[in-house]
């Protein structure tokens, strides 16, 4: 073996320093029982003093030695912990896998909106059941392999964007993480996210189907459809739609959506009109259009069972096939990619979308009925297009009044907020 080969054997069994761009301290490199480099912040300055540096190389041998010799995890954290503390005088930082990320996930709870926190929630649940015991191991046992891993697994059963927002929510925690020095590097770096494939390109309604939804829907999700089509919103926000959102003097029904937090004023068409004119005006101005609705919503912070009873009246008009549940197959979790179809309760929103468009009105006019972001359209003067609106929220064709809303009626056929019969 020639010299250049010897001295990178013996870099390579000896514990080793680094620098970081993206942090101030020396980073130490050392091989574990298993023949696995690790690295750890030893949060000694890399300051170029001579003491510093040979104070985080103690520690990197330290910890080699350490990492080789004890039989345990926990011998090992131990005996690590002192070394630390005789050489900076302060406490390693330190956490398993479980602890850091649900204390990242509270930290979160008041940055961010409540279904985005249920979002991350969700993810975070999703990685530490894969992970099972190894969850309560110290967060730097975390490498690339078991992220990648994770994808895989998610792979199997969800669509590549779901897969890929999963895997954004981790590179989130793991960055948090390295910012505040419990890692030396962030497992997720070198893991790419999934080519998307080819699916289902979501369209929409047909104007008769939506009359077979709404001849086959429960007087409640009649007025969803009808709402979902003359505003353009989202199921979310039209099930926590309050009485006192609605301007009967003005026709507009005012609201902020839950995605963005965009305030919206929408003009009430003829037809939408008619239908919340047939709707109990005697409940108080705090109640919920759509009780039962917002009772899911409210409880599970999240649409998806209302958007699995949509499915289910979907498939009984047979718009869409038939399919079995998660809850009562489980074998579908592990065994079956989740398809996404091409209608959906969002498909209201392009349906709307299209109506306006093939009505000749402004694209820019139609985004901003709907509520997207228009790089046409001037805040400032959004005064002077409501008549537009009005005259867009008239372009879309009449499905004929849905039946009322029963305000309390005993005998109406209801059910729970997972969906099953009461």
């Amino acid at each position: 073996m020639d010299i250049g080969g010897c001295w990178y054997l013996c870099w390579y069994l000896m514990a080793s320093l680094r620098r970081h761009p993206r942090t101030k301290y020396w980073i130490a490199c050392y091989l574990g029982r298993d023949g696995r480099r690790y690295q750890r912040s030893t949060k000694v300055p890399a300051d170029g003093s001579v003491e510093n540096r040979r104070a985080a190389q103690k520690l990197a041998d330290a910890f080699e030695d350490a990492a080789r010799k004890l039989g345990t995890a926990q011998q090992m954290q131990r005996v690590i912990s002192d070394l630390f503390r005789d050489i900076t005088g302060s406490d390693i930082p330190h956490s398993t896998v479980e602890e850091y990320f649900r204390h990242w996930l509270s930290r979160r709870h008041h940055e961010v909106n409540p279904s985005t926190h249920a979002f991350y929630s969700t993810n975070v649940e999703g990685f530490l059941t894969f992970l099972g015991e190894k969850s309560r191991k110290p967060l730097t046992d975390i490498d690339t392999a078991t992220i990648r891993a994770f994808r895989s697994h998610q792979a199997v059963r969800l669509a590549p964007a779901t897969v890929n927002h999963s895997l954004k929510v981790l590179r989130m925690i793991f960055k948090a993480a390295k910012r505040e020095g419990l890692i030396a590097d962030a497992p997720t770096e070198d893991v790419p996210v999934l080519k998307k494939t080819g699916h289902a390109a979501r369209r929409a309604f047909k104007l008769d189907e939506l009359k077979q939804l709404v001849e086959h829907a429960d007087p409640e999700w009649r007025s969803l459809i009808f709402f979902g089509l003359y505003t353009g919103q989202r199921l979310g926000d039209l099930s926590r739609l309050q009485w006192q959102n609605i301007d009967l003097e003005q026709d507009e029904i005012r609201l902020v959506t839950s995605k963005t937090g965009r305030q919206l004023i929408l003009p009430i068409a003829t037809p939408l009109l008619t239908h919340i004119a047939t709707l109990a005006k005697q409940r108080p101005p705090a109640d919920y259009v759509h009780a039962r609705a917002a009772r899911v919503v409210i409880a599970q912070k999240k649409v998806g069972t209302l958007s699995r009873q949509f499915y289910d009246l979907m498939a009984d008009v047979g718009l869409v096939p038939k399919k079995r549940h998660r809850k009562t197959d489980p074998q579908d979790l592990e065994n079956r990619r989740r398809e996404r179809t091409e209608l959906s309760f969002h498909a209201l929103r392009h349906t709307a979308t299209s109506l306006m468009k093939n009505a000749g009105i402004s694209p820019a006019i139609v985004e901003e009925f709907i509520g997207h972001d228009s790089k046409e359209i001037n805040r400032l003067y959004t005064h002077i297009e409501t008549e537009s609106l009005r005259k867009a929220a008239e372009t879309i064709p009449d499905l004929g009044a849905p039946r009322t809303l029963p305000s309390k009626n005993p005998t109406e056929k209801v059910s729970n907020e997972d969906g099953t019969a009461p």
